[in-house]
């Protein structure tokens, strides 16, 4: 579904995807299956979205930026993609930022270009990501920082003594910043 009040130029959009009013989707940029983008929305050309991806209204998602599958963009999230931004830049380069699977990023939550987040992450509402963010980790402020871990399906993992547990029982460590299996 594409709403007639929406400009979609692109020709890669899935299979049960929905395009809201006054959306823009420039020639070039993929979109897969069963996503909902909502209205006031940019997708430009070098941009890749995955399958079941949700993006709220005020989104923009530019070249260099890859959404993969499941991930949800709250309202008024920004996204960037060149770290020494002037206008008419000549020396303009293009840096690739990547949203792992499942991750959700909060409403005016501001990512960084050229950055990883790890799949299942949560970034809250307002936060600044200046830097990588590791698998299942929760961040929040400016800059973000890591304040827990997420389970799969969006919740919050247990903090027992050192260590976490996840909703099905499985005990976690955190090394070196990035949590593991025990």
């Amino acid at each position: 579904m594409i709403h007639p009040k929406a400009e979609v130029y692109s020709k890669q959009i899935g299979i049960g995807t929905k395009i809201w009013q006054f959306a823009i989707v420039l020639e070039g940029a993929i979109i897969g299956n069963e996503c909902n983008i909502n209205c006031h929305t940019l997708i430009e050309s070098k941009a890749v979205i995955g399958n079941r991806v949700t993006i709220k209204p005020g989104v923009f998602v530019w070249d260099g930026v890859k959404l993969d599958d499941g991930v949800m963009v709250g309202p008024n999230a920004t996204f960037t993609n060149d770290k020494w931004p002037k206008s008419k830049n000549s020396k303009f380069q293009l840096l690739e930022t990547y949203i792992g699977k499942y991750s959700s990023i909060g409403a005016n939550a501001t990512i960084l270009c050229g950055i990883k987040i790890g799949e299942y992450s949560m970034i809250g509402a307002g936060a600044v990501v200046t830097k990588n963010v590791p698998d299942r980790a929760l961040v929040v402020g400016a800059p973000a920082k890591i304040v827990g871990w997420m389970n799969e399906d969006g919740t919050k993992m247990k903090k027992i003594e050192e260590n976490f547990v996840d909703n099905q029982g499985r005990e976690w460590i955190v090394l070196h910043n990035q949590l593991q299996k025990k």
